[in-house]
């Protein structure tokens, strides 16, 4: 069958991610331990035992999650003797690393590098101005958009749209005092619902743009592959084997809007009735997302490890 993998981004996390993945398979322990090897601290243990305000932190979910994620997928080829073949790729904002690495374009240990700077980046510039962001039901992005330049123009602050999440849900990202006018009159043009979520900062705005510049530095000096399926990415909503390409568009992703309604809608249409997507842990954020995008679409689960028997009949019936 045709599969595609859909990687979780940052805000999936939670205590006790991976443990069981970790303690029936050596592939997926092996993965934890080259993560605290490679970093030089023990993110398993953050995982497995928390505490949640530590794993919550953007330097420690990133890289938590990458390998959760990839560890995972190793658990479950250990189990069919062989690696998946997938068509296609994607990621959430962070989950495209991993989607990068499950696709053979980044080297684990490159790409954990990788998210493990992004996320201590993304800390530090979260921590030079007051930001957050709003997550938006009810309204589309053009008037959204509008809302945005408005305040943007009247304060000379920051205020964008930062991630086309699912039809009506979408976040907008940027500094505090500019949400606060954003949330109030995003109600009086009709949104359902604004909610402020608890996050470090303004991610996908010009706030990250400290980040973006230390993560440029870095992307020039990993060596990106072909990968073994196209990769489907944030920036463009468009897929690329391209190794310069994939680069170009990671560059762009920390500043940039999250293009995943767009990405994964062309996804599942590509996919159509003959495959189906598989989630890797942690969550199943993406699954949700994907009903709101294309209710036909089909996404597995590998949340938890006992979710593999159930896979491996499904992948080789």
């Amino acid at each position: 069958m045709k599969l595609g993998l859909l990687l979780p981004g940052q805000g999936a996390q939670t205590v006790g991610m991976g443990i069981d993945f970790a303690q029936s398979s050596a592939a997926a322990q092996s993965i934890f331990a080259q993560a605290d090897e490679i970093l030089g601290l023990s993110l398993s243990s953050l995982c497995f035992n928390g505490p949640l305000e530590e794993l919550t932190r953007t330097d420690i979910a990133q890289p938590a999650i990458y390998t959760c994620s990839l560890a995972a997928l190793a658990a479950l080829e250990e189990k069919m003797g062989k690696p998946l073949e997938p068509s296609m790729a994607a990621g959430l904002s962070l989950g495209e690393y991993t989607a990068l690495t499950a696709a053979n374009a980044l080297s684990f240990a490159d790409g954990l590098r990788l998210v493990r700077l992004r996320g201590q980046a993304m800390q530090e510039a979260s921590e030079q101005l007051d930001s957050s962001m709003t997550s938006v039901l009810g309204l589309e992005r053009e008037p959204l958009e509008a809302i945005c330049d408005s305040i943007q123009k009247e304060m000379g602050l920051i205020c964008q749209v930062a991630n086309l999440n699912s039809p009506g849900q979408i976040v907008v990202s940027g500094q505090t005092a500019a949400l606060d006018l954003f949330d109030v009159r995003a109600k009086d043009a009709g949104a359902r619902r604004a909610i402020r979520l608890s996050v470090a900062g303004a991610f996908h705005s010009e706030v990250m743009r400290p980040a973006a510049a230390k993560l440029d530095l870095a992307l020039e000096s990993v060596e990106m592959h072909e990968p073994r399926c196209p990769v489907w990415q944030n920036a463009s909503a468009k897929a690329s084997s391209d190794p310069s390409i994939l680069r170009e568009n990671l560059s762009a992703q920390l500043c940039a809007p999250v293009l995943w309604a767009d990405s994964f809608a062309q996804m599942s249409a590509e996919m159509g009735d003959e495959g189906a997507f598989l989630e890797p842990a942690p969550g199943r954020v993406l699954a949700g997302l994907a009903r709101k995008i294309d209710r036909n679409s089909k996404v597995l689960s590998l949340h938890q490890a006992d979710a593999i028997p159930e896979l491996l009949a499904i992948f080789q019936s």
